[in-house]
This record gives C-alpha cells, structure tokens and sequence, in this order.
C-alpha cells in the first residue's frame, strides 16, 4: 500500500457523500464540528475540561458543607473552608494528576485523587491549628472532603468515561507510527487495533530492514519507510504518536531518531527490552547518567500468596453460605433436567503441574463416562484455546442458561475451599492440551506459578472461551508479574459488574 493510500486508509472517518451542493456545503460543517470535538478531548481543552470541572465539583461540595453545617460553625471556619478547592486543584497538579495517559482507567487512579483531597482537608486542619489554637476546625472541614471528594470522584468517573468513549469511536484517535516491523511491533498493531479506547490508531511502520509479511502474519499496516523518512512520513501522515518496537537498527541509530521525534513535537512510546520481567514494582534509578531499572518480582511461594490464598478460603467459605438458597435449586434442576450427576468433574493442571479435578454443575446428558470428550476427537488449533460446545451439542436446557451465566462455575468454591483453586488466577486446562501448548506457545507453563482461579485477568478482558491462547497466556503472566490483592480486588469487581458472555469453558 503506498504512503497515500495509508494515510486515507486512517482518515477521516467521515462517510462519502454522493454529489449535491446540501452535502458538500453540510461536509466542511461536519469537519469543523468534529474538529471541535476532538479539541475538547485532547491537548489544552482537554486539560482545561478537567480542571474546570474538579474547580466546579469543588466548589459545589464545600458549598453543600457550608449549607449544611450546624449555626455553631464560625464564620472563620467557613472563611477558611474555602481554601479547600484551589488547594486541592493546585496539590492534583503537583502530583500528576493531571497528566494524559494512554490507558484512561475508569477505577484506577480514584484513589490517589481521594488521598490528595485528604491531604488537602488535614493541611488546612494543621495549618488553622497552629493559627487558632482554641478553634475547632476538623468537622466542618471533614465534612468539607467527604462531599467534595464524593463529588469529585463522580466527575473523575464520568470523563474519564466520555475520553474512553471518544476514543472508541476514533473521535480522537491519534495517527500512530511504529518502530520496527517485526514480532513486537506487530504485536503492538494488533492490541492498539483490538483496544481503541486507548486512543492511538496504527498507520504504518518505520524500519530500514523489516522481515518479510511471511514470517509476521499478523502484520496488517503496511511498511512506509526507514528511519531517515521519519519527517516526511509524518508529515504525509500526520503522526501524532510513535512507538519504539523492536528494530532490526542498532540502539545507537535509535537515539537521533528519538530527538527527530521531539523536535517533530511528536508524543514517544517505547517497549523496553526484557518487558517480560517488567512490572508496577520495577524501580527507576541513576549512575551518574545512566539509568538502572531494578525488576522487582513477588514470589508466588511467598508470604504475600500466602495471604491471598488464607483470603480466597475464607471468601470462598462465605460465597458458598450466601449463595446456598441460589446453589440449591440450580442443583436440583441439574438433577430433574436430564439422567447423571448434578456436578461434573474433569481433571485439570493447576499449581505447579499438579493435577485435580475441577467442580462444575453437569450442563450435558449423559453420565460421567459418557460427558468427558476424547482429547484425539476434538479440533485443536494452537493458537486458540478450546472450549464453548465440543462435539455434538449434548446441553440440556438447564445447561444451557447456565453456561450462558456461568452460574456452572459456582460448584469452583469447593475447589477453593479445598485448596485447589483460588478465586482469582488463570483459568486451568486440561492435562492433554497443556502437554501440546506448553510445546508450542511461549511461556505458557510460566502461568503454573499460582493456583488457578475461577476469574481471572484473561477472562475479564474478554479472553474467555475459544480465544486466543498467545493473548490469553500474555494477560495469565502479567497477572502474576503484577500481582496485588488490590488487583486480585478489581478483577472480582469487573467479574461481578461485567455482563457473561455465551461462551463457556
């Protein structure tokens, strides 16, 4: 594809219109106000739409404490309440808050935003102690952060999921160049081409020397040029953003590369070499000039899991107990639906290689022989993980709303309970397809580290059922590089508040 044949291939994502002066006088109309709308979500409008609606929010909950407060609040104490918004704004600055990223996180991030009001709200209290020693100021501003701060997540939540929206529908996608037009980079096409929301949209590559589209099937972008056409393919592109692949140039041509970048006013990404071992724990610092990462791991066989997986049998004990009046009646439909078993049970490869057998309500006909599908019959692609229906569709009616929902996954807890399994960790697979994969697909025995989970990372970015395995085995490792128990957290709550999709396992 030539160069101009890319850059229309981005473009406006305004639809073509047949001949007649309404519509062409309509077009430039349409452009203006897209234009407009791309300037109110991106760069100094999109700086300015924040911290105008913070000041607002703001002022709105300092003033809904103001209202409220008893009349024994001193006229000194609402005086000094008021320093509560810009002092706010101004500390959201000083700690970034207000910086553009890739990722806009709906949840993250909330609460370093909470933290920051507080540490608002206590220097006005330490700051109003020391001036007026005999006043009592806590309350009134206490109150103050409880309501601004409600306040100002809400806003926080809401633009946060307007950007998301903007940059879905490539509102506000920003023309994209990639460095390096191997593996990697490809690999960066394809999650920015399957995750819109982040708002960068591939246009094309830069390499001098890029492999053959043989040996990168995945490659869609076609190749523009060398590093030295940087100026005009950016020009004839209109680039906004460059990412740093893996190039077959030498570091050393790379760094002119970066400051034509800079210069061009371009935005710069980079993949770090060993981004394997990279996580959130990895640790910046300086020889001389030189910076040093230090990688930073937790050890699955450490304390830390030891902790998590104390939790997941004490949650597991309490979701049985809740959800025994929901477990009961579905066991008994499994049992009047159809001859066999209410649970199914197939053996799996959890921790460390060990074999058990996972817990399922039965969604077939047939007895226990009879539902366990010979490995040598069914379709195996290595690139995709198996699952959904295999063979001849068996399920009952009472099956199939339940794999529908998923709700056959409950009878897991007992896995959990045992020991087995644990709420959150990548999903297991069976003994004879893990011999197959663990050949073929890079670093998938490294997600044996941790127990498997009912939910995991994969499964709540849509990496369920007959998907791919290279994806899913990526998000398994970069759960268990980046393990927390806040992010064990987060992925039960986008479990529980995402809707099943019809896929099952």
């Amino acid at each position: 594809m030539a160069v101009s044949d890319a850059k229309h291939a981005y473009a406006a994502e305004e639809p073509a219109t047949t001949e007649g002066a309404p519509q062409q006088a309509a077009a430039p109309g349409a452009a203006r106000g897209r234009l407009g709308r791309r300037a109110l979500f991106h760069g100094p409008g999109w700086l300015g739409l924040r911290i105008g609606t913070d000041a607002v929010l703001l002022v709105l909950g300092t003033l809904a404490a103001v209202v409220g407060a008893p009349d024994s609040v001193s006229q000194s104490d609402q005086a000094l309440v008021w320093a509560f918004p810009p002092l706010t704004i101004g500390l959201l600055a000083l700690g970034g808050l207000y910086r553009d990223h890739i990722q806009v996180k709906l949840i993250d991030g909330l609460g370093k935003v909470l933290a920051t009001a507080a540490l608002a709200a206590v220097t006005l209290i330490a700051a109003a102690a020391v001036l007026d020693p005999a006043g009592d100021h806590a309350p009134l501003l206490a109150r103050a952060w409880l309501l601004a701060g409600a306040y100002l997540a809400g806003g926080r939540l809401l633009l946060a999921w307007t950007q998301r929206h903007a940059r879905a529908t490539r509102l506000i996608a920003k023309p994209t160049l990639i460095v390096g037009a191997g593996e990697i980079g490809s690999r960066v096409e394809r999650r920015l081409e399957a995750q819109p929301e982040l708002g960068l949209a591939p246009v094309g590559y830069l390499d001098a020397d890029p492999p053959p589209g043989s040996m990168v099937p995945e490659r869609r972008a076609p190749v523009l040029g060398g590093p030295s056409d940087l100026r005009r393919i950016a020009a004839e592109n209109e680039i906004e953003h460059v990412v740093l692949g893996f190039s077959s140039a030498p570091d050393r041509l790379l760094v002119p590369l970066v400051r034509d970048c800079e210069a061009l006013g371009l935005e710069v990404s980079m993949v770090p070499r060993l981004f394997e071992s990279v996580n959130i724990r990895i640790g910046l610092e300086h020889l001389g000039g030189l910076p040093l990462f230090g990688l930073r791991t937790i050890d699955p066989k450490g304390w830390q899991f030891a902790v998590k997986h104390v939790l997941d049998r004490l949650g597991a004990a309490l979701l049985l107990v809740l959800l025994a009046p929901l477990m009961i009646p579905m066991a008994l439909a499994v049992r009047l639906s159809s001859p066999g078993p209410v649970f199914f049970r197939q053996q799996r490869i959890g921790r460390d290689g060990r074999r058990f057998k996972i817990l399922k309500f039965r969604t077939m006909r047939g007895n226990a022989a009879e539902l366990e599908m010979p490995a040598n019959v069914l379709p195996l692609n290595r690139d995709i993980a198996p699952g959904g229906v295999e063979g001849p569709d068996r399920r009952t009616p009472v099956g199939s709303v339940l794999r529908r929902s998923s709700f056959d996954e409950l009878p897991q807890l007992f896995n959990v309970l045992k020991g087995d399994m644990s709420l959150v960790g990548p999903r297991p697979e069976r003994p004879e397809f893990v011999d197959v994969f663990g050949e073929h697909i890079s670093r998938y025995d490294d997600r044996h580290r941790v127990k498997s989970g009912i939910t995991g990372w994969a499964q709540v970015n849509g990496l369920r059922g007959r998907t791919s395995l290279h994806d899913r085995v990526e998000w398994d490792n970069y759960y268990i590089e980046n393990w927390s128990l806040g992010l064990d957290l987060k992925i039960l709550i986008m479990t529980l508040s995402a809707p099943f999709t019809a896929r099952a396992e």
